[in-house]
Protein backbone atom coordinates (compact mmCIF):
# COMPACT_ATOMS: atom_id res chain seq x y z
CA UNK A 1 0.00 0.00 0.00
CA UNK A 2 1.14 3.46 -0.76
CA UNK A 3 2.47 6.06 2.09
CA UNK A 4 -0.30 7.62 3.33
CA UNK A 5 -0.70 10.53 5.91
CA UNK A 6 -2.02 10.64 8.82
CA UNK A 7 -3.14 13.60 10.83
CA UNK A 8 -2.87 13.06 14.57
CA UNK A 9 -5.70 16.14 14.91
CA UNK A 10 -5.51 18.80 17.94
CA UNK A 11 -1.61 17.96 17.97
CA UNK A 12 -0.96 19.40 14.17
CA UNK A 13 1.12 16.10 14.41
CA UNK A 14 1.61 14.46 10.98
CA UNK A 15 2.72 10.63 10.70
CA UNK A 16 3.77 8.73 7.62
CA UNK A 17 3.85 4.82 7.30
CA UNK A 18 3.73 2.10 4.95
CA UNK A 19 0.80 -0.02 5.82
CA UNK A 20 0.97 -3.99 4.33
CA UNK A 21 -0.93 -6.36 6.03
CA UNK A 22 -2.15 -9.42 4.83
CA UNK A 23 -5.59 -10.23 4.18
CA UNK A 24 -5.85 -6.15 4.06
CA UNK A 25 -6.39 -6.41 0.21
CA UNK A 26 -10.15 -6.60 -1.16
CA UNK A 27 -10.71 -10.36 -2.05
CA UNK A 28 -11.32 -10.69 -5.84
CA UNK A 29 -12.87 -13.85 -5.48
CA UNK A 30 -16.29 -14.61 -5.35
CA UNK A 31 -18.95 -16.16 -3.59
CA UNK A 32 -21.91 -18.70 -4.76
CA UNK A 33 -24.61 -17.37 -6.69
CA UNK A 34 -27.24 -15.94 -5.27
CA UNK A 35 -30.62 -14.18 -5.84
CA UNK A 36 -30.77 -11.13 -8.13
CA UNK A 37 -31.95 -8.02 -6.41
CA UNK A 38 -35.25 -6.77 -6.29
CA UNK A 39 -36.03 -4.21 -9.49
CA UNK A 40 -36.96 -1.27 -6.81
CA UNK A 41 -32.97 -1.27 -5.27
CA UNK A 42 -31.79 -2.84 -2.28
CA UNK A 43 -32.30 -0.62 0.82
CA UNK A 44 -29.59 -1.88 3.53
CA UNK A 45 -29.17 -0.78 7.30
CA UNK A 46 -26.96 -1.25 10.06
CA UNK A 47 -26.83 -0.36 14.33
CA UNK A 48 -23.19 0.92 14.85
CA UNK A 49 -21.92 -0.91 17.88
CA UNK A 50 -18.66 0.06 20.22
CA UNK A 51 -16.03 -1.45 19.90
CA UNK A 52 -12.44 -1.09 21.98
CA UNK A 53 -15.12 1.00 24.69
CA UNK A 54 -14.54 4.03 22.51
CA UNK A 55 -18.15 4.92 23.58
CA UNK A 56 -19.45 5.43 20.47
CA UNK A 57 -22.70 4.52 18.52
CA UNK A 58 -24.51 5.22 14.97
CA UNK A 59 -26.01 3.98 12.32
CA UNK A 60 -25.73 3.14 8.94
CA UNK A 61 -28.41 3.16 5.67
CA UNK A 62 -27.43 1.76 2.40
CA UNK A 63 -29.56 1.95 -1.08
CA UNK A 64 -28.13 -0.13 -3.53
CA UNK A 65 -29.35 0.88 -7.17
CA UNK A 66 -27.69 -1.62 -9.83
CA UNK A 67 -24.20 -1.06 -9.31
CA UNK A 68 -24.19 2.26 -7.08
CA UNK A 69 -24.73 2.72 -3.42
CA UNK A 70 -26.14 5.68 -1.74
CA UNK A 71 -24.22 5.59 2.15
CA UNK A 72 -25.22 7.69 4.85
CA UNK A 73 -23.44 7.25 8.28
CA UNK A 74 -24.21 9.00 11.01
CA UNK A 75 -22.36 8.46 14.38
CA UNK A 76 -21.74 10.37 17.57
CA UNK A 77 -19.25 9.80 20.75
CA UNK A 78 -16.21 9.33 18.70
CA UNK A 79 -13.03 11.02 19.49
CA UNK A 80 -13.30 14.43 18.97
CA UNK A 81 -12.07 16.44 16.19
CA UNK A 82 -10.21 13.32 14.71
CA UNK A 83 -10.23 11.94 11.04
CA UNK A 84 -11.45 8.79 11.43
CA UNK A 85 -10.81 6.06 8.72
CA UNK A 86 -13.91 3.75 7.80
CA UNK A 87 -14.78 0.83 5.64
CA UNK A 88 -17.22 -1.27 3.92
CA UNK A 89 -15.46 -4.96 4.40
CA UNK A 90 -15.89 -8.27 2.87
CA UNK A 91 -14.42 -11.50 2.89
CA UNK A 92 -15.28 -14.92 0.99
CA UNK A 93 -13.35 -16.53 4.10
CA UNK A 94 -14.22 -14.14 6.28
CA UNK A 95 -17.19 -14.62 9.04
CA UNK A 96 -18.74 -11.47 7.93
CA UNK A 97 -19.19 -9.63 11.34
CA UNK A 98 -18.24 -7.77 13.66
CA UNK A 99 -15.27 -9.06 15.81
CA UNK A 100 -16.12 -10.04 19.90
CA UNK A 101 -13.91 -10.13 22.77
CA UNK A 102 -12.68 -14.07 21.53
CA UNK A 103 -11.72 -12.48 18.26
CA UNK A 104 -8.90 -10.98 20.57
CA UNK A 105 -5.82 -13.15 19.76
CA UNK A 106 -3.14 -11.86 22.20
CA UNK A 107 -5.37 -11.15 25.55
CA UNK A 108 -4.32 -7.57 25.35
CA UNK A 109 -7.82 -6.83 26.18
CA UNK A 110 -8.06 -4.50 22.59
CA UNK A 111 -8.85 -5.45 19.73
CA UNK A 112 -6.84 -4.40 16.79
CA UNK A 113 -7.19 -4.01 12.81
CA UNK A 114 -5.44 -7.62 12.02
CA UNK A 115 -7.39 -9.08 14.71
CA UNK A 116 -10.85 -8.14 13.43
CA UNK A 117 -9.76 -9.51 9.73
CA UNK A 118 -11.05 -12.73 10.09
CA UNK A 119 -14.37 -12.01 11.31
CA UNK A 120 -14.93 -8.94 8.76
CA UNK A 121 -12.78 -9.92 6.14
CA UNK A 122 -10.77 -7.19 4.07
CA UNK A 123 -11.65 -4.21 2.92
CA UNK A 124 -14.01 -3.75 -0.23
CA UNK A 125 -14.72 -0.10 -0.24
CA UNK A 126 -12.95 3.35 1.64
CA UNK A 127 -16.13 5.59 2.63
CA UNK A 128 -14.06 8.18 1.99
CA UNK A 129 -15.72 11.99 1.27
CA UNK A 130 -13.68 12.24 -2.20
CA UNK A 131 -11.95 10.70 -4.74
CA UNK A 132 -10.93 7.20 -4.95
CA UNK A 133 -12.86 4.63 -2.55
CA UNK A 134 -11.03 1.66 -3.72
CA UNK A 135 -8.67 -0.26 -0.55
CA UNK A 136 -5.64 1.71 -2.00
CA UNK A 137 -7.51 4.47 -0.13
CA UNK A 138 -7.39 2.84 3.00
CA UNK A 139 -5.40 4.96 5.30
CA UNK A 140 -5.76 8.33 3.13
CA UNK A 141 -7.17 9.82 6.33
CA UNK A 142 -6.83 13.43 4.52
CA UNK A 143 -10.26 12.12 2.94
CA UNK A 144 -11.87 10.48 5.92
CA UNK A 145 -15.02 12.37 7.70
CA UNK A 146 -13.37 14.53 11.43
CA UNK A 147 -15.57 14.70 13.88
CA UNK A 148 -16.51 17.93 15.48
CA UNK A 149 -17.92 17.37 19.05
CA UNK A 150 -17.75 13.48 18.21
CA UNK A 151 -20.07 13.59 15.37
CA UNK A 152 -20.28 12.13 12.48
CA UNK A 153 -22.77 12.94 9.04
CA UNK A 154 -21.59 11.05 6.28
CA UNK A 155 -23.02 10.81 2.44
CA UNK A 156 -21.67 9.18 -0.61
CA UNK A 157 -23.25 7.27 -3.60
CA UNK A 158 -20.28 4.64 -3.92
CA UNK A 159 -19.52 2.62 -7.63
CA UNK A 160 -19.47 -1.51 -7.32
CA UNK A 161 -18.46 -3.56 -9.79
CA UNK A 162 -20.96 -6.32 -10.85
CA UNK A 163 -20.71 -9.90 -9.79
CA UNK A 164 -20.90 -12.44 -6.88
CA UNK A 165 -19.55 -9.97 -4.07
CA UNK A 166 -21.73 -7.34 -4.92
CA UNK A 167 -24.48 -9.80 -4.74
CA UNK A 168 -22.96 -11.01 -1.29
CA UNK A 169 -22.88 -7.49 -0.12
CA UNK A 170 -26.87 -6.86 -0.94
CA UNK A 171 -27.86 -10.53 0.69
CA UNK A 172 -26.40 -8.99 3.95
CA UNK A 173 -22.83 -9.94 3.91
CA UNK A 174 -21.18 -6.33 4.26
CA UNK A 175 -19.53 -4.76 7.46
CA UNK A 176 -19.17 -1.54 8.23
CA UNK A 177 -15.55 -0.46 9.93
CA UNK A 178 -15.17 2.98 11.60
CA UNK A 179 -11.67 3.42 13.20
CA UNK A 180 -9.69 5.53 15.66
CA UNK A 181 -9.66 5.39 19.38
CA UNK A 182 -8.56 7.82 21.38
CA UNK A 183 -7.45 5.55 24.64
CA UNK A 184 -5.81 7.97 26.65
CA UNK A 185 -8.19 10.51 25.81
CA UNK A 186 -5.54 13.33 25.41
CA UNK A 187 -7.24 14.44 22.17
CA UNK A 188 -4.75 13.52 19.60
CA UNK A 189 -3.41 9.67 17.72
CA UNK A 190 -0.08 8.77 20.09
CA UNK A 191 1.74 6.05 21.27
CA UNK A 192 0.98 6.50 24.55
CA UNK A 193 -2.77 5.68 24.28
CA UNK A 194 -2.07 1.98 22.76
CA UNK A 195 1.35 1.78 21.64
CA UNK A 196 2.60 1.48 17.62
CA UNK A 197 -0.44 0.21 15.47
CA UNK A 198 -0.14 -3.62 14.33
CA UNK A 199 0.11 -2.43 10.29
CA UNK A 200 2.81 -0.37 10.90
CA UNK A 201 5.71 0.68 13.24
CA UNK A 202 5.44 3.99 12.88
CA UNK A 203 1.19 4.46 13.47
CA UNK A 204 0.01 4.73 16.53
CA UNK A 205 -2.37 2.43 17.38
CA UNK A 206 -5.27 4.71 18.31
CA UNK A 207 -5.36 5.88 14.81
CA UNK A 208 -6.07 2.29 13.28
CA UNK A 209 -8.02 0.79 15.66
CA UNK A 210 -11.57 -0.32 15.06
CA UNK A 211 -14.08 1.98 17.42
CA UNK A 212 -17.54 1.06 15.27
CA UNK A 213 -18.73 -2.20 13.78
CA UNK A 214 -21.72 -3.12 12.30
CA UNK A 215 -23.23 -5.13 9.26
CA UNK A 216 -25.36 -4.33 6.68
CA UNK A 217 -28.50 -6.21 6.86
Amino acid sequence: MQHRKLYAGLGGMVLAGTVAVAGIQASSATESQRPAAAPGGVHLKADLDSLNDSGADGHVHAEFKGRKAHVRIKAHGLAKNLPHAQHLHFGKEARNECPSVFDDANNDHRLNVAEGVPAYGPILKSLTTTGDTSPESGLAVDRFPTTPKGVEKYSRTINFAPGAVLKAIKNGKGVVVIHGVDHNGNGKYDFDGAGASELDPNLPAEATDPALCGVLR
